[in-house]
């Protein structure tokens, strides 16, 4: 048999594009032992839900899918599943996709290794501010099971960024791709620098930055309703950092009793989003 061709990079662009038409004429995945070559560095997203979303993503560049043929029939049965009728995935067992990642990764049978996202700016997605559409800060959080849940809690109230500092954060791939459920392929993600600086950004766009402290004697409920809110979240623990915390417009906290000291930040995160929306009029309202 011969060795199948390596594409060039001008060849994957436009493969990576046409592989996602439906031109399966079952309208079905379909299995093939060869993968697209994939580069060194690739990211692995693991996890049904979070690789069903990679693969309808149209911005996600896709390398190589390792899949069950349980996984497989599963992914047949997505809506708009024709879409994927074009997409190579490598046959393997579930101990083969373990080899694959790392220890102890729950995958259900599918795994794909995926180039990251392109990077945004902030003004490409949270400019004009809008009513009903925060955005989310999170200030030095690196628990990747953490960030995914609240990825999940940004994508189920509407957030248009969550925004992160790039040193601090683990990629978004791996538990923390898993752990948001697919919500990283639709909730842009933005990597900066430094926090601070990018609050007095967001405020000169019209945000009203809302840091989360225990400490604070406002209520979330208060949130202001007249103005779009940019959430600020600090890590479990030390919490926001000073200088974050003073570059805040105003600092909120979430009534609990004292049987507990704090919430979990990603359910501390749900909360507060839930109050950053209600009764505000978005543009699509």
């Amino acid at each position: 048999m011969s060795k199948p061709r390596k594409p060039s990079p001008a060849q994957h662009k436009t493969d990576s594009k046409h592989r996602r038409r439906p031109s399966h004429p079952a309208g079905k995945p379909r299995i093939s032992t060869t993968a697209t070559p994939s580069p060194s560095g690739g990211l692995w997203i693991y996890g049904r839900h979070a690789v069903g979303a990679a693969l309808f993503n149209p911005e996600r560049r896709i390398h190589r899918v390792l899949a069950t043929k349980n996984a497989v029939e599963w992914l047949r049965t997505l809506e708009g599943a024709a879409k994927l009728a074009n997409t190579l995935f490598t046959p393997a067992r579930p101990d083969e996709i373990d080899h694959a990642l790392p220890a102890g990764a729950v995958h259900q049978g599918l795994a794909a290794e995926v180039e990251g996202l392109t990077p945004l700016r902030l003004d490409d997605i949270c400019n004009p501010a809008t009513l009903g559409r925060p955005v989310l800060v999170l200030d030095q959080i690196t628990d990747p099971h953490n960030i995914g849940a609240i990825f999940r809690s940004a994508a189920a109230f509407g957030v248009c960024a969550v925004i992160v500092q790039d040193r601090r954060t683990p990629p978004l791939s791996g538990a923390l791709a898993k752990a948001a459920a697919g919500a990283i392929e639709s909730v842009p993600c933005l990597r900066v620098v430094n926090i601070a600086r990018t609050l007095e950004a967001l405020k000169e766009l019209g945000y009203h930055c809302a840091g989360l402290a225990g400490d604070a004697s406002a209520l979330v409920r208060t949130l202001p309703a007249d103005r779009p809110v940019a959430v600020v979240l600090g890590a479990e623990g030390a919490g926001l950092r000073d200088l974050v915390r003073k570059t805040c417009d105003g600092l909120y906290k979430i009534p609990i009793t004292p049987a507990m000291d704090s919430l979990n930040v990603s359910n501390a995160a749900a909360i507060t989003l839930y109050e950053a929306i209600r009764g505000r009029k978005t543009e699509e309202a």
